[in-house]
């Protein structure tokens, strides 16, 4: 029997923001497991460091994400190299996409990319996400698309990337999965559940084999002011303390 994993807490040897981000970065790792989103090993979630806009965390490669805490994040800068010791190795191909995305989106603090199967369904269909639900109509207003080149491994695919990203929230990698960026972890996260939704929302409405409503592009445009209004303008803020409440009844232990 593989012996538990344990980690020396970072804490008290990094700065307080940094400790703030490894927590909230963790829990975004465990937030995707529970919610069922990971891929064994193979996505990946990058936030920036407060203070080194050079240098990002990531997830050791090898943890399921249900195991990842705070203390066991992957501190790199945007060569690949390990600015802080760790015994794991970085995913090349999360190294790959979230440096690109990092250095040439300065606004952008967190990435996240997922393998869900309805995300990877819709990324399949040439014409993408559709406007076929509520949900859709938030990432409708924020969303690019890129076309597969294979696992991203070759640093001349970072231009292309971020070329056809944007000023983009919402990428979908076509035939590879689903990608978020945010200001915090929490916007990201939240951004990533609504492009989730709409994405199993459109598969299932899709099998029903009828004829299927669109929503007009006025009403997805006018959603986007619709949906601050409805947060109060509080937006990831509002549901982010009830998602870490949520994961301390379920899986507690991210903030170690």
């Amino acid at each position: 029997m593989n012996a538990p994993l344990e980690f020396a807490s970072l804490k008290n040897q990094v700065s307080e923001a940094e400790w703030q981000t490894r927590v909230d970065l963790a829990a975004a790792y465990r937030l995707v497991a529970l919610f069922g989103w990971d891929d064994l090993v193979f996505t990946h979630i990058s936030a920036r460091v407060p203070g080194e806009p050079d240098n990002f965390l990531i997830n050791p490669y090898g943890l399921f994400f249900e195991e990842i805490t705070a203390s066991s994040l992957v501190k790199v800068d945007h060569h690949g190299e390990k600015v802080s010791p760790s015994k794991f190795d970085i995913n090349p191909a999360g190294f790959v996409i979230h440096s690109a995305i990092h250095e040439a989106r300065p606004e952008v603090n967190c990435v996240l990319h997922t393998h869900t199967l309805h995300g990877v369904a819709v990324s399949a269909q040439k014409r993408g996400l559709l406007p076929l639900s509520q949900h859709s109509t938030l990432p409708l207003n924020q969303i690019a698309y890129h076309d597969y080149e294979g696992i991203a491994l070759r640093d001349d695919e970072k231009p292309r990337l971020c070329a056809n990203l944007g000023k983009a929230n919402c990428l979908i990698l076509r035939n590879h999965g689903l990608l978020t960026c945010g200001r915090s972890v929490a916007e990201a996260f939240q951004g990533m559940y609504m492009l989730e939704a709409a994405c199993r929302m459109q598969i299932l409405a899709q099998s029903g084999g009828v004829e299927l409503n669109h929503i007009p592009q006025d009403v997805v445009e006018l959603n986007m002011q619709q949906a601050r209004d409805a947060s109060r303008g509080q937006g990831s803020n509002l549901v982010w303390p009830g998602l870490l409440r949520r994961l301390d009844r379920r899986n507690p232990g991210y903030d170690a």
